[in-house]
């Protein structure tokens, strides 16, 4: 077993994949990185106190600090805070030792700093991003950006974006498995805590939404680093990033908003001493929402062309969404009116954090207007419904940190101060962005406002200031706890009833001392070692006798460096790859091609960082791959609806479900660009023997494939090397007719930047391409282990895992062959 380091030594937090420890990483970065985004915009408040323009920050400053302060609050801050309260508690409150695959779990935090780091990092090559934290096209691309020699800074705030996505992805899978595969005995999915439910329904939230906006930053890439045209021109790209961001963005605002919401369903339950009114319901309500989340991206887009009948439908289903919220609120309220409320500090911000959402969410109604939106799109009126929905999130989830400081750290804090907390960030609050919808003429992201909405704006200003001090309060409150806060009970709330309360504060390691269980309909500890015998020979029945054996035998591992490791290449090659573009030019324009892109020198550094990058990241993922890391599962759990499914191959499957929304959304980035243009305008010449051969090739590698499995089950090392080298022989067959088909292009003079219609194909099948060599990759692999220690003959269950990911690869080709081929 891997022995984790103390907590006061450096290396435990580079090694550790304890979810208690990943999640106070978690919590601990992202307050740094509101801390970073809240001080751009005390800088950009102070620069509006005067109308004219000309105050603290030049035009271009004024633009990144926007950019940058939404950015960072939305991504780094909103959903990471709740990523690391999900982390350290869902485990307890669902029953579970840790989560179902604890190094990746680590990985996705190492993936999320390092993506901050390069956001960071961003602002000293040249200046950040500046176009708005909505990226709007064409102003995304190199060509419409005013200062060419910042490309190299937007293009490492579009990468960091992309590392964030790939974080956000990976720690979704595994809290999907998890919830689904490790509750405790007896809990079913309708009697999970509150929080869990918030948590389940936003990583299915995130699943889909996120992988849209992977899609829309890999093709935004494609124009930024190899100058492809998706967005770069007037043929409906900008419709056409409208339509990626927005279905990925308005989900976004319930995923930010769930696990406040959540947190807001234990605190009120707490401290009212009454149950959840009408708890089924507020639970089917939130499904609602879940589902619904996808079908309302279009009231974002009311201002486009896009025809009056569909804003109308757009319109209808906006109004529909906060039906089911108009529930959540009442129960809330009736769940105050029927209890006896405590007005503790936890519940001051939970309470704050209702009335803040009621009133955002009221001004919305304005928004989801086809006729008022015109007049108020575009205005401050935008800018503070936004952070009145928003920040009463915030508002929530920093009462969930007062609500579980007492069990992270085994310390009590002074309600006075966290009482004073309250009072400062609530005035504060209000009187920075109340004011907001009284100037809301003004232009949002505008530098410069009339003069008669000066006095609006000061007061604005002010509460900024008065909102930023409340934070130093909160951060005096618990550090004065840290030092000399006096010991918190094991449950400090009288009427707490969700399981993290009923281990010590702060919990062990390991979280439990036996099994817990709610089979009698409460919780109990179960102590499972007493149904055996010392040779391990168990008396009891059923799943219960299993478990102890399982219990004895195995242990959790807890430490791995590799994680680390991986994100330090990842971030390196990311690092690389954002000074390519000057390159890309080059080449451009040494054959004779007329291009937009960086007017910056190239940088010798940055391909070698490139290549740096991928030694690291090939070196740190193989020994990834080959360390042993044991995570055993529990023999008794609830695991409905996925009883048969084992974790990884759930992960599996989950995983490739977010793979369907990004090729989907690539897909459909093509068909709506053809239509745009014209069906039959769509110019593109493809070697279509080339096409059907590819066909043939892929469809005999998943026979291939299908015979590896067969052959690891009946445990014949040959017939298995022989089956996965014959798959790894059509994979290297498929590209090596790609790359002749790709090569016969260049030959001709048509390369990406050619026209937008190479710019697709080549993306597109480009993308498809990357699947294909990550297989080949994870062949060579599993070769390997075969012929080094006889892997896979015991256990062929990775064979089977590998099939549905190169079964997935090919059933994307059997799309792309018609539409690139055939049409």
């Amino acid at each position: 077993m891997s022995e984790l380091p103390p907590r006061t030594s450096i290396k435990r937090w580079l090694v550790t994949t304890n979810h208690k420890d990943v999640g106070i990483l978690y919590l601990g970065t992202s307050i740094f990185f509101l801390l970073l985004g809240g001080v751009m915009a005390l800088a950009f408040r102070a620069h509006l106190w005067v109308p004219g323009g000309t105050g603290l920050l030049a035009d271009g400053e004024f633009n990144q600090a926007v950019t940058a302060h939404g950015l960072l609050m939305v991504f780094w801050f909103l959903s990471p805070i709740a990523t690391g309260f999900a982390n350290y508690f869902i485990p307890l409150q669902i029953g579970a030792d840790d989560l179902a695959f604890p190094r990746l779990n680590a990985l996705s935090y190492w993936f999320y700093l390092f993506s901050g780091i390069l956001i960071g990092l961003s602002f000293f090559q040249g200046g950040t991003y500046a176009g708005g934290w909505t990226m709007y096209a064409p102003l995304n691309v190199p060509t419409y950006t005013p200062a060419m020699e910042m490309t190299t800074g937007g293009n490492a705030t579009i990468l960091a974006l992309g590392l964030l996505v790939i974080s956000i992805t990976v720690g979704t899978v595994n809290f999907l498995v998890t919830i689904h595969r490790s509750r405790a005995e007896g809990l079913g999915l309708w009697n999970m805590p509150m929080f869990t439910w918030s948590w389940l329904l936003t990583v299915w939230m995130m699943l889909f939404a996120f992988a849209a906006l992977l899609a829309a930053a890999l093709l935004l890439l494609s124009d930024r680093l190899f100058l492809t045209q998706y967005f770069a021109t007037d043929q409906g790209s900008g419709l056409l990033w409208a339509h990626l961001f927005w279905f990925f963005g308005h989900p976004e605002v319930y995923i930010v908003f769930f696990p406040a919401l959540g947190i807001m369903f234990e605190v009120f339950q707490t401290f009212t001493g009454r149950r959840l009114v009408g708890r089924k319901w507020v639970i089917i309500a939130m499904v609602l929402v879940a589902l619904q989340s996808f079908l309302v991206w279009m009231h974002h887009m009311f201002l486009t062309t896009i025809n009056l009948e569909i804003k109308t439908l757009m319109m209808a289903t906006t109004i529909g969404i906060s039906l089911p919220f108009d529930l959540m609120v009442f129960a809330l309220i009736y769940t105050m009116v029927k209890g006896r409320v405590r007005f503790t500090t936890p519940f001051l911000f939970a309470l704050g954090a209702l009335v803040l959402f009621i009133l955002g969410g009221i001004t919305g109604v304005f928004l989801g207007a086809v006729v008022l939106d015109y007049e108020f799109r575009g205005t401050y009126w935008v800018v503070a419904h936004f952070h009145y929905v928003m920040v009463s999130g915030v508002t929530a989830l920093i009462g969930g940190l007062y609500y579980w400081w007492p069990k992270i750290t085994g310390k009590m804090y002074s309600e006075t101060l966290g009482k004073l907390n309250f009072a400062v960030y609530f005035i504060g609050f209000n009187l920075l962005y109340f004011p907001q919808f009284l100037a809301w003429e003004t232009p949002r992201r505008v530098f410069h406002y009339a003069g008669d909405a000066q006095f609006y704006h000061q007061l604005s200003t002010v509460g900024a200031f008065v909102f930023g001090a409340s934070f130093l309060i909160m951060f005096y409150t618990f550090a004065k706890s840290w030092v000399s806060g006096p010991d918190a009970p094991d449950n400090p709330w009288e009427y707490s009833r969700t399981a993290e309360w009923a281990v010590p504060s702060p919990p062990p390691l390991e979280n439990w001392g036996g099994r817990p269980s709610y089979a009698s309909g409460r919780l109990e500890f179960v102590d499972d070692s007493a149904a055996a015998t010392d040779g391990g020979v168990a008396h009891g029945e059923g799943k219960a006798a299993e478990a102890t054996v399982a219990h004895e035998e195995e242990h959790a591992d807890h430490a791995s460096i590799w994680p680390f490791g991986i994100g330090v290449g990842t971030f390196v090659f990311f690092l690389g790859l954002t000074g390519l573009t000057p390159y890309v030019v080059e080449f451009a324009e040494e054959r004779g091609h007329s291009v937009v892109g960086t007017s910056a020198d190239p940088n010798i550094i940055y391909p070698i960082l490139t290549v740096l990058g991928l030694v690291i990241l090939g070196y740190t993922l193989f020994k990834f791959g080959v360390e042993e890391f044991n995570v055993p599962e529990p023999a008794v759990a609830e695991r409905w609806p996925f009883d048969g499914v084992g974790n990884t191959k759930l992960g599996v499957w989950v995983f490739l479900a977010s793979d369907v929304m990004v090729f989907g959304a690539i897909i459909g980035g093509y068909i709506f660009l053809r239509l745009h243009m014209g069906w039959g305008a769509w110019s593109l010449d493809t070697i279509q023997w080339a096409g059907l051969l590819n066909t043939y090739v892929l469809l005999t590698s998943s026979f291939t494939v299908i015979m590896a499995l067969v052959y690891a089950e009946r445990k014949n090392k040959k017939g298995l090397l022989a089956a996965m080298g014959a798959t790894l022989l059509l994979a290297l067959t498929f590209m090596g007719v790609k790359a002749y088909e790709y090569g016969s292009k260049f030959a001709e003079g048509t390369y990406w930047w050619s026209s937008m219609e190479y710019s697709v194909y080549f993306v597109t099948t480009g993308m498809h391409a990357l699947h294909v060599i990550i297989g080949v990759l994870i062949a060579m692999f599993m070769i390997y282990r075969i012929v080094s220690i006889d892997a896979y003959l015991e256990d062929h269950r990775p064979v089977e895992f590998f099939g549905l990911y190169w079964h997935f690869v090919d059933i994307v080709w059997v799309f792309l062959f018609p539409l690139f081929y055939l049409m």
